[in-house]
Formats: C-alpha cells, structure tokens, sequence
C-alpha cells in the first residue's frame, strides 16, 4: 500500500511538455536573427540534425525525480549502491524498505554499469541503478568513458526491457566532482545517439533536474536537441569538436588500434600470428565460419603447436570482438523476442537470468545477431555467480537452437560465463530434450552436466527461486497449472 499522500504528489509525465513545445515564439524570432547572421559561415550539415520526433521523445522536468511515473527512473549511488545523496535519499523515502533490502543483494554495482530493481512504492515500475565516475582532469578519457557507458547502459536495458519511458537524473553527483556542463553534453549525445540508432521502442525521455541544474540543460539542450531548423543552424558554432563517434561515445585512438579487425602484429609465435590473421574475420564471415576457428585452435593446442596461455589470450581477443560488435549493432529486434532477460536473485542471492525457448523463432531470426544479443546483455551479469531458468514449456521444432550453434556459443563466450554459471534450471523436460541435453553436456561440452538441474514444475523452481524473484510468462503459468490438475485427477 502507498504511504498516505504519496500517491497525490506522483507526476504524470503525460502531462509534461515536450522539449519541441518549450520553444516559445519570441525565442524562435531570436534564434532566426542569429542564424541569418552565421549562415554565411556555415558550410556544412549539423551533426544534431533537427529531428521533430526524436524532439517529441524529450521532456526537461525541473523537479524530484521521484515523483515521475516513468516505466524506469534512474538512481545515481556509488559502487556499493548505498549513497547519501539528494536523488537517492528521495528515491529511498518514497520507494520504502523493501529497495534498501534489495540493493544488499544486488552485492553492488561498478563504474558505468546498472542494476533493476523494481519500483516498489514509486510510481515507476522499475529503478536502474547506475554509478558515474570520480573526475579528476588527469584521468578525464576514463572518467568520460564511465559517464558514457551510464546513459549508454541505462537506455540499452530500457531498450531491452520493452520500457516505454526512462527518467533521468543528473548522474554526476557533485561529491564526484565531474563538472556539470561537461557532464551534460556526454549525456545529452549518448541519448541522441541511442535515439537515433536504437530507440524506436522509447517513447519518452524525461531528464529531471535541480533549478540550478535546469540553467546548465536549457543551454545545452538546444545543441543536441534543436527545435528547428533555425535553432539548428544557431546551434551549429556552438556544438563541442568532440562529439564522440556514432554511438556518441568518446573516440580514445588507442582503444581503436586496440579492437581493430586486424592487428598489424602480434608479440606471440608465428602459429599464433596465422591463428590471428583467421580470427580477425570476425564479424565478416557468416556465423557458421566461427566453428572451423574453434576447431583450429584446439587442434593446435593438441598438436602441441600453441601453448594454454596463449590459447587463453587468443580467445579473449575473439571474444573482445564479439562484444565491441554487440555494443554497436542494433538488436532491438532480438530484444523485442522478450527470449532472454533478467530478473531476481535465488535463495544464494545470485542474479537469475530466464531464458524462454517458446520465444525463440529460430527459423525466422538471423543466429548472429542471436548470439551478439546474448553476449550483451551477459556480458555484465557473469562477472559474478549467477543462475539460468530455461522454460522449455510448450516448444515446437522451430524453437530448438541445434547443437552447432549451442557448440560455437560455449566456444565463443569468456571464461566467466562458465565459471560463474552455478546451475542451469531446465524447466518442464521432455524426454526428448532429455537425453538431446545429456548427449551435448556429454560430448559436445565439458563442465556443463552436472549443472543442468531437471524441474518437471514450477513449484520445484520455486524450492531454488522464491516467486516473487522471477517474472514467468503467463503462458508458463497456466501449462503448470494445468499439470497439476492432471496429476490431482
């Protein structure tokens, strides 16, 4: 129950104003004379276009951030989630107990990455934690990356999660010192850029800030987000020479030679350096390519030919370039699949990841972008232990991923998927899948049998997962209902 009067103080967003309506007549008159004055300077296109959709999306909302009953709202905290700072203390009070008692099992979060909780007592249905860095001039490339990286993560999770609106705080906090205008061009460009390229299925962007705050967004806004054409213009000389590259994240040279697709050279033996010059076609070949790279390498370790090292080193190179793809493509579509998300934690507190089998067309859906999707959103949950729910409920043939692709998948991902994979939940077996599963644990993989644990009911599930820890498709639900009520007749 919502604490009394809470629920009256609650902002619908629906009732804000765009950032394409704030654009009053007397302002349009002035930007007009002051783009008539720079037009004749201005021999190139704005790299912020005018977009009256993207535009549309976009809502300045000077107030607590709290309030909002956005889908998400984002919480700014530090590496322990536990910061005593305006947003948060807000966020708290209004949320209750329950998200306190949460975050001690979310076991923190780093610099630049997120964590969901649901909303409890907000408005919002969903909180997304994120951490932003400390700014120091000496470390600004890092500091920029990190700041990044939280409106990238906080808007691809959004994505991922089908949210129809996300709230955004200022993430700098002023104890981490980064300063706010700087700041507030990373965020407005990530957002852009994400927007542009990935956010069909965001309806709305709603950045809440401090009256102090609000002088410093206005100013900005108008650079990433121009209302006209007019404003376009006027904005242009304004706009900073580093604008990131087309994910709006910030161009370091020395990552760029470090993910290119082919290294010149390599510090390692010459079967090692032909084994690069395969492997750096990542990502140009077709996906059923990958399978001869895999089998090379371990026919080289066999041969005696490369040492264990440097397989180790060789395979987090492939691996690197699986996910610098995954962070750039477009998997909206994948996403949309709702076949792959994450949800609560297990009776060990660890985060629980779901995968359902009825929502994967496997017929219908191109398995690269499958298997990129899949690296993205893991890629940060299996730094730490974690759990996997498979609900193979009501599955058809043209469900069923087949064991080659299964095969490059366990040969493609880091070290930490299998490490810290601590069981494997197959909900509602048959017998069929049964013993195709106990086939491919056997001889296709090692180190995965005795992790597949056989749930025939949810209620076995829940002796591993409380009900309330895992979002199960309705679908789900009513199978194993109805298996119950058979096994009561």
């Amino acid at each position: 129950m919502d604490p009394l009067g809470a629920r009256s103080q609650f902002v619908d967003i629906q009732t804000l104003p765009t950032w394409q309506q704030q654009l009053g007549e007397d302002g349009e008159e002035a930007l007009q004379e002051k783009s008539d004055s720079l037009l004749s300077q201005q021999a190139f296109p704005s790299p912020f276009p005018f977009r009256p959709d993207i535009n549309r999306k976009i809502m300045l909302f000077t107030g607590d951030i709290a309030l909002l009953n956005c889908t998400a709202i984002v919480n700014t905290s530090n590496e322990s989630l536990n910061d005593k700072n305006t947003v948060s203390d807000s966020i708290h009070q209004l949320a209750g107990p329950e998200l306190r008692d949460e975050l001690l099992k979310l076991k923190g979060c780093r610099t630049g990455e997120v964590k969901l909780t649901k909303g409890f007592n907000l408005a919002a249905r969903f909180i997304i934690h994120t951490v932003g860095p400390k700014y120091k001039t000496k470390y600004r490339t890092a500091a920029e990356s990190s700041l990044y990286s939280c409106y990238r993560n906080v808007m691809q999770l959004a994505a991922e999660q089908s949210m129809a609106s996300v709230g955004f705080c200022v993430v700098n906090t002023a104890k981490r010192g980064y300063p706010l205008e700087d700041a507030t061009h990373i965020a407005f460009r990530t957002v852009r850029r994400f927007l542009e390229n990935h956010g069909n299925s965001i309806e709305a962007v709603v950045f809440a800030v401090s009256e102090t705050e609000e002088v410093v967004y206005k100013k900005v806004l108008p650079l990433y987000f121009p209302r006209s054409k007019e404003e376009e213009k006027a904005c242009l000389p304004l706009i900073p020479a580093d604008i990131g590259n087309s994910e709006g994240e910030p161009v370091v040279p020395e990552r760029q030679i470090r993910i290119a697709e082919k290294p010149g050279t390599l510090e390692d033996d010459s079967e090692e350096e032909s084994l690069e010059s395969d492997l750096g076609q990542v990502g140009n070949h077709a996906f059923a390519r990958m399978e001869g790279d895999v089998d090379k390498q371990r026919k080289l370790i066999l041969q005696g030919q490369m040492s264990e090292a440097a397989m180790q080193k060789q395979h987090q190179r492939n691996y690197n370039r699986w996910l610098c793809r995954a962070r750039a493509e477009d998997l909206s579509d994948i996403a949309a699949l709702k076949a792959l998300y994450q949800t609560g934690v297990d009776m060990c507190g660890r985060t629980v990841m779901v995968v359902v089998g009825r929502n994967i067309p496997v017929t219908l859906i191109d398995l690269e972008k499958a298997l990129l999707y899949f690296i993205h959103v893991m890629d940060h949950i299996t730094v730490k232990e974690y759990v996997m729910v498979y609900f193979h409920t009501l599955t058809g043939e043209h469900n069923h991923l087949d064991s080659d692709f299964l095969k490059n998948l366990y040969g493609i991902v880091d070290a930490k998927f299998k490490k810290n994979l601590k069981a494997f939940y197959y909900v509602h077996p048959t017998f069929r899948s049964k013993v195709s599963t106990w086939f491919f644990t056997t001889f296709s993989v090692s180190g995965m049998k005795d992790k597949v644990r056989y749930l025939d009911s949810l209620h076995q599930l829940f002796t591993c997962i409380r009900p309330e820890q895992i979002d199960i498709p309705p679908f789900v639900l009513e199978y194993d209902t109805r298996l119950l009520l058979i096994k009561q007749d």
